[in-house]
């Protein structure tokens, strides 16, 4: 499970499409109150912060829509409540982006 903290617009397609996915399955646990991967490090990191979930979920469909992807999951604005900036980090945006370089994947990490 993993959020990147990086633009997405250095996202190769797997990591973007991935990170996609993601959003939304921590957006489903923390608004419904699902219990799969609730205690999550990934998960417990955006507690108190949907509207900088929310923000980053738009961040990746702007970068779909310059793609030319398709996007058709649009999360409630309406439960974007807390932080609207991430500030909590598992590894910070550097150690990100060398991890992003290691996978040699097609992902800009200069």
């Amino acid at each position: 499970m993993r959020v990147w903290d990086i633009a997405p617009k250095r996202l190769c397609r797997s990591h973007l499409l991935g990170e996609h996915r993601e959003v939304h399955a921590i957006w489903s646990i923390l608004t419904k109150g699902k219990k799969g991967y609730s205690r999550h490090p990934e998960t417990l990191r955006w507690k108190g912060r949907l509207k900088a979930l929310h923000l980053r979920h738009e961040a990746l469909v702007a970068e779909f829509q310059k793609r030319g992807y398709s996007h058709y999951s649009p999360l409630d604005k309406r439960l974007a409540w807390g932080e609207a900036v991430q500030s909590v980090y598992i590894d910070r945006p550097n150690e990100q982006l060398m991890i992003l370089k290691r996978k040699k994947c097609g992902c800009v990490w200069k």
